[in-house]
């Protein structure tokens, strides 16, 4: 069993960046597919990124298309997410989840991934 791990949140200026990283306890993350989601107060977890196994294609939400940069390190068991040009909008849980049958058609819905971290906070100030 996967149990992703996630790191790196903080507080951050506007217009700032952020690494946050992914690893796992049990089993490796490199037979998954890796995706990032976000959830603000009062709002629904929504997609951020997501990286296939093997060699890694990656899908983006619209929001943050550009800004945001998903990627992994098979060796070191890590996915990360490079968050840059930070907005206030920006401010939220980050979760990482792992899943070995999701497909990008339904990669953008977080009912279809199994497994779930615990979530890291960011925070980005005006």
């Amino acid at each position: 069993q996967v149990q992703p791990v996630e790191s790196g949140g903080g507080l951050v200026q506007a217009g700032g960046s952020l690494r946050l990283s992914c690893t796992s306890s049990g089993s490796s993350l490199s037979s998954y597919a890796v995706g990032w989601f976000r959830q603000a107060p009062g709002k629904e977890r929504e997609f951020v990124a997501a990286i296939s196994r093997g060699e890694g294609s990656t899908i983006y939400g619209d929001s943050v298309t550009g800004r945001f940069t998903i990627s992994r390190d098979h060796d070191k068991n890590m996915v990360y997410l490079q968050v840059n040009s930070l907005k206030p909008d920006d401010t939220a849980v980050y979760y990482c989840t792992a899943d070995d049958k999701v497909t990008w058609i339904i990669a953008r819905q977080a009912v279809k991934w199994s497994a779930w971290g615990q979530g890291t906070q960011v925070t980005v100030s005006s």
